[in-house]
Order: C-alpha cells, then structure tokens, then sequence
C-alpha cells in the first residue's frame, strides 16, 4: 500500500476519534497528529505527559516500573526491595533481560525478588518494622550485597511509611548505602515519573558518596555510558566500540552497572546518554554541579552509529578522533555484508512503532539502512522534548500517536497495513492475531543486542525472520475471508 498523504493522514485520525464522546475526542484529538518536518517544537502538533483519558486501555506503565523496572533494578550488587504486596515485585522480576556478569544470590542480584510482602495487617499497623527487619536478614544472607534501595510501591504513600528513616539507620548499622525511592505507582501519569524520582535518589544519596575522594586515578578519556540498560547485552556491545576508538568506559548507567560505577561518574569528562527519556535528569544535575558535560548518540545501525562515534570523538583530541575513523572502517566489510544480504528481503517494507525510552525514534535509522520505512510511530510515555527530537527524523505526512489506546492502534493499523509492527507485549498477540508480523521491541523478543555493529547484524536477522516467515500465509484473518458463515460461527451467531 502506498503511503497516505498529509491529507489523507489528517482523514485518518479524525475518522478514528469518531467513535469517542465530545469530551474524550478534545482530548484525544490533541495526543495524535501528522509530522511536519518544518516544525521547531512539536507542542506546535501534539500534546505529551498528560494523564490517560480515564476508560480507555492505556499501555502505560507506573512510576514503580520507571524506578525498580528501568532505573534501579539493573544496578547488579545492589538489593532492591519491592517494599509493599509481592506482585509488584514479581512481576517486575527478571522481565527486561538486563544482563549481568557475576553471580546471582552471591554478589549479584538482578533477578531475584525481594519483597517486604505486605499483607492487611502490615497496611493497618505499618510495614517500617518489617521493612528494618528485611535488610537485618539482608545483610545475614547475602553478606556480599553492596548497598540497598527501598522501592516503593503504592500503599506505601497511601499508610506513610517512614521509608527514610528507616534507611538512615540501616546505613548507620550496616555500613553500606540504604537507599529509599518514593516510587509509589500511583505517582504521576506514568512510569516517567518514576524515572525522575530515581534519579533524584541517585542525585541525594548516591553521588556525594565519594565527593572529594581523590584516589580514583583518571584519564583524560574517561567517559560514562548513561541510560543503556544492557537489554540483551546492548550495553556491552555499545562498550566495545568505545573502548576500541579509545575511550575509557568508567560506568554503566544501568546495565551491568554496580553502585561504585555510580559514585565514580562524577569523575568522567563527558556523558554520553543514550536513553534520553530516562536519564536527561541526572545528567544535567552533572552538568550542573560537577561541570560534566554530556551528549546524546545513536548506536542503532551503521549511519546513526558512525554519525555518534564522530559526534563523540569531537569532543576529544586528534587520537580519538582517529580512532573513531578507524573503529568505522573496521567494520564497514560487516556491516556492508549485512545490508547486502537483508536489504533485497526488506526494501520498501513499512513498519509502525508504539514503544518507551528511545527506541520511537532512535531505531528509524536501523530500519532506514535495511530499506525499510518507519509510517508511524509514538511514545508509552514521552515529553514534547522527545517529540521535538522525533520530527526531524521521520518524513512529513507521517502518523504520529502518543499515549495512544488500544483500539486507536488498531484501527490504525488496519487502515496503514503495516508490513511490520514493533510495540510491546500487550500489543503482541492481538496484531499476531490479525495476520501482521510483529516483533517485541521493548527487550528485543528475547534477541539482541540491537546496539552497535555486532548488534545491526543480529537486528537485521530478526526483522528478516519476523517479516518473511512463511506462517504468515497460513493466517486467515476474518475480516479478509469472503466466508461470512465461518465468521458468524466463529462469532457464537
């Protein structure tokens, strides 16, 4: 199908809202709209970090997720107590795949749970006593651990818990940071939130730790990677390149990371952030105090990563930047291979995005060097800040949804017909379901990693895979059947 023009983009989202009352259509009329590449600031288009609309499915997530899920939970030789009911913590176990060297239950602990399981009586009497407990068990069974945060979850705020003092004084008995996170799910409008309130946490109890320790030898290379949670080893993979142009890799920002990277990124000369959404907070608080400058780069296919590695290099002397050259040109025969074996299979393709973090618009290059054309995409939880970023990379006339409901997507989809969606878990099955190939892009399907050259070739495998599957062919969707009668049964008439 050919792309839609403005005009018939504009149609689109009209006929869609249609369906909602007044009142709901005003809203939701202010959260979709059509990409104008002249545009300076995407507020000028669209409206973002607004409460869901009450009564339609959103695919948000909590400031719990954002603080334990995103932020904290990869840190790997810390313990991260869900301090609230056991399904939180649960379902925030292991999901995301950040890996991790070490091992676990030793001296590392990403994915395992610990959880104050609250019950009624804790939300009647109060969790501060069971929650002082927990870390005096802590430090007894896992004597290894390197520090504790405290995660909040929902009735923590609702019952006040006196999370902070309780964390002062574990970190006076058991010598070692204690760290509480106000992250109670109900706070703001999604898990965003809960990033800025992590790194808040990080910012007052965290950094300071080594303030005025000068015993950290330094180079002038020194570099922390912010804001790569290590998703099927991406984190690694973006290291290397680092590491080859030169570079000193001082701290993972989450991924793989450990609380003494942590009190050490003060020291770098340069952050470089990856997912802007999550860790713009903390990097500008760096910037700020400790006069750290930092950047934004792309490591998903090979123009936006050689665009970064020359962006990075800059920033540093002609030995760097050399390297950057030569880190490029390495890889250039792999890369290349890559492209020309996957690009016949892919050109032309279209594809529609719906995730968090970076990947609406950071991914669009990995997708544009395959041939492929990214037709609409959007943000679980953006600001107008990444909007502003995303305008400039998609084409005009493209559809841009954020927050966007269930059967806003659908509808959507049904009318671009997409030849590949990449959205999340809730969003799996039903698209699945309609006869759409569809790839899981919130921990890359369990693949990856994504990031990197090494990661391009294994992006590039995947999107094959989906998309030209032949089971495809076998999906028999009602709505493109001529058999009315196979419908009605299947629809109980």
């Amino acid at each position: 199908m050919a792309a839609l023009t403005k005009e018939e983009t504009e149609a689109l989202i009209q006929e869609v809202l249609e369906i909602y009352p007044e009142q709901a259509r005003k809203d939701r009329a202010k959260h979709l709209a059509v990409n104008d590449q002249s545009l300076e600031k995407s507020n000028k288009c669209i409206t973002s970090n607004r409460k869901s609309q009450p009564g339609v499915m959103t695919i948000r997530g909590c400031a719990y997720a954002g603080s334990k899920g995103v932020v904290w939970g990869p840190i790997k030789d810390m313990i991260h107590i869900s301090h609230g009911p056991v399904g939180c913590g649960q379902y925030s176990r292991a999901g995301r795949r950040n890996y991790y060297v070490g091992t676990t239950g030793i001296n590392t602990f990403g994915t395992m749970n610990f959880t104050s399981d609250f019950t009624e009586k804790d939300i009647v009497f109060g969790g501060d006593k069971k929650l002082a407990k927990i870390m005096t068990e802590i430090e007894q069974l896992f004597p290894l651990n390197k520090g504790i945060s405290i995660q909040s979850e929902c009735p923590i705020g609702l019952i006040g818990d006196d999370i902070e003092a309780v964390a002062k004084k574990a970190n006076k008995e058991i010598g070692k940071p204690v760290v509480p996170v106000r992250c109670e799910g109900f706070r703001g409008v999604s898990q965003s939130l809960g990033h800025h309130i992590a790194n808040d946490a990080i910012r007052d109890w965290v950094l300071e730790n080594r303030d005025g320790d000068e015993s950290f030898p330094t180079t002038p290379y020194d570099v922390a990677v912010i804001g790569d949670y290590n998703i099927g080893g991406d984190a690694w993979a973006s290291r290397t390149l680092l590491e080859e142009m030169g570079l000193r890799v001082v701290a993972q920002w989450s991924g793989d990371g450990t609380i003494a990277e942590m009190e050490k990124t003060p020291k770098v000369k340069l952050n470089l952030i990856h997912c802007y959404r999550s860790m713009n907070y903390i990097a500008r608080h760096m910037e700020e105090k400790y006069k750290i400058p930092w950047i934004e780069y792309n490591f998903f296919g090979p123009t936006k990563i050689a665009e970064s590695l020359r962006k990075i290099a800059a920033l540093f002397d002609e030995t760097i930047q050399a390297g950057a050259e030569k880190v490029i040109a390495k890889y250039q025969a792999e890369y290349d291979a890559v492209i020309a074996k996957y690009k016949p299979r892919l050109q032309g393709k279209r594809v529609m995005l719906y995730v968090g973090g970076l990947r609406p618009r950071h991914v669009i290059g990995a997708y544009e060097d395959l041939g492929m054309e990214v037709v609409g995409t959007g943000y679980e939880f953006g600001h107008n800040d990444d909007y502003d970023r995303t305008i400039k990379e998609m084409g005009n006339a493209t559809l841009i949804y954020d927050d966007v409901t269930g059967y806003e997507f659908e509808e959507f989809v049904k009318r671009v017909q997409p030849d590949l969606i990449g959205s999340g878990i809730k969003e799996k099955y039903i698209f699945q379901k309609m006869g759409i190939p569809f790839r899981q892009m919130h921990s890359w399907d369990y693949s990856g990693p994504y990031h990197g050259y090494d990661g391009f070739a294994i992006f590039a495998r995947d999107m094959d895979m989906t998309l030209n599957n032949p089971c495809w062919k076998q999906v028999k969707v009602p709505w493109k059947t001529d058999d009315t009668s196979k419908v009605a049964v299947a629809a109980g008439a």
